[in-house]
């Protein structure tokens, strides 16, 4: 939906929200875990809400080992590359809205598995951002690992190469994108679980928290006995572990939220 567009959040969620700046007052490590949501006011559909991308296509064929053995299955990604409009997407206003969090020194930093890079384009540093899921931005040859710009691929399949292969070594390509069946990168992984042990609060933004290994860098926090707020339109699955528990469009609550916080420093 577009931000234009969205809902306008309750009274009632603004009352969490006041509720979660008063939690996160003393809070001086914040970690934000993102998650589709937080880019659906771009424009970028979310893959397990009611009209997500996977209530229109199987993830099963999108498997890595088909991936690989199946040239339809890749010239099927390419053209879903298209379709997405992901790489023209621009960042909205939940996106920008942590750049002065950043600055401030409150943020520990930004844990995100989407693969849009708009926390980057919105103003984060490459530094305050762990890309769980990787960067659809990039291409990557699975045999020589040499990495391209995706636009580059892009125009290469609209020029008739509908499964382009890598010009330096002849090998598949792929957006440099964590698949189904594919191991999660170990360095980004690693920082994320570093950061989910060092923070003194985490803030979930557009995140079902269903998606393993991702969901254990907010529950690591949790289970630490750091207070963990939630902030989606929909239940997640570790919301009986929220301390505030925050429905409304993150293009509204989260401007707000970081507004209220930086006030009251």
């Amino acid at each position: 939906m577009a931000a234009g567009n969205a809902p306008r959040p309750t009274i009632a969620s603004m009352d969490d929200v006041t509720a979660a700046v008063e939690l996160l007052r003393e809070a001086e490590r914040i970690l934000v875990f993102t998650g589709a949501g937080i880019s659906t006011e771009s424009g970028i559909p979310d893959f397990r809400g009611p009209n997500g991308v996977w209530t229109r296509v199987d993830p099963a064929e999108f498997t890595y080992s088909r991936y690989l053995a199946n040239p339809e299955t890749r010239r099927r990604s390419w053209q879903m590359r298209f379709a997405t409009g992901m790489l023209d997407a621009e960042p909205n206003a939940a996106h920008r809205a942590l750049v002065p969090l950043w600055e401030s020194g409150r943020m520990l930093g930004c844990v995100t598995q989407n693969i849009d890079g708009l926390h980057q384009a919105a103003g984060l540093p490459g530094e305050a951002v762990v890309e769980l899921h990787g960067n659809a931005h990039e291409t990557e040859c699975v045999s020589c690992r040499h990495r391209t710009p995706t636009t580059e691929t892009l125009e290469r399949v609209e020029a008739g190469e509908d499964d382009p292969p890598c010009r330096r070594c002849g090998g598949i390509l792929k957006t440099a994108v964590v698949m189904f069946e594919e191991a999660m990168p170990v360095v980004e992984t690693d920082r994320a679980m570093r950061l989910a042990g060092r923070c003194d609060a985490t803030l979930t933004v557009g995140s079902t928290l269903g998606v393993y290994p991702a969901a254990f860098v907010p529950l690591t926090a949790a289970d630490r006995g750091k207070p963990l707020i939630i902030l989606n339109m929909g239940p997640t699955e570790l919301d009986h572990r929220a301390a505030i528990r925050i429905e409304a469009p993150a293009g509204d609550a989260l401007p707000h939220l970081v507004r209220l916080l930086l006030e009251a420093d």
